[in-house]
């Protein structure tokens, strides 16, 4: 008897909610999925920790000012052509660590998509603050979703420390920033490979 190969045809979508390319690819993500027939997976990480391990106090790209300027334009480039509010944020990189340990805690719900679509227009749309508990209760609220309970939850040592386990888990993936993407254990860094990603994993 021959054994029959199965597909999974899923992307993992490695992000933070403080990165704003992961903005674009968050934001995208589950239409372009759900045409391609593949399934999102949701992989929320803290860069921080990453960022260190690499030589880096902070973001790279405050590490020069050309660089970061040249951010800034092009993502308001890149939120006309996709049709996506844009506000440049007034702090940045902005602390994240409240939404991505719900995200996690949370990241089989189905409508993950839609709670990690609402943080980054918080982010990146509207210039607030998602590290607030009542702006992650705000989102959740609007989800229908018991935002005081799930958030109490999140605030647990057992997944703090889940959130640790899942950033080391990528720094040994290799993963090195965000959006990542990762699919039959091949990496596609960046919001620009969002395509490439999804039709490695149409074509398996």
């Amino acid at each position: 008897m021959v054994a029959t190969a199965t597909t999974d045809r899923s992307i993992e979508i490695w992000f933070e909610f403080g990165s704003p390319y992961s903005y674009l690819s968050v934001m995208r993500i589950v239409e372009l999925a759900t045409a391609a027939g593949v399934r999102p997976s949701w992989q929320p990480f803290l860069l921080g920790p990453i960022f260190r391990e690499l030589g880096w106090q902070s973001s790279p790209f405050l590490e020069q000012p050309e660089k970061c300027a040249y951010m800034w334009v092009d993502l308001a480039r890149q939120c006309r052509k996709y049709g996506l509010a844009w506000t440049q944020p007034t702090v940045f990189p902005r602390l994240a660590v409240l939404p991505l340990r719900v995200a996690l805690l949370c990241r089989d719900e189905p409508w993950i998509g839609d709670f990690c679509s609402g943080v980054m227009i918080q982010a990146f749309a509207q210039d607030r603050d998602v590290g607030l508990e009542a702006h992650v209760a705000e989102v959740l609220t609007v989800l229908e979703q018991p935002a005081a309970s799930i958030i109490a939850a999140a605030q647990s040592d057992a997944n703090k420390l889940a959130l640790r386990h899942q950033t080391e888990r990528a720094r040994r993936l290799g993963i090195f920033g965000a959006p990542t993407f990762l699919v039959a254990g091949e990496i596609f860094w960046g919001n620009d490979r969002l395509d490439d990603a999804l039709a490695f994993a149409r074509e398996r």
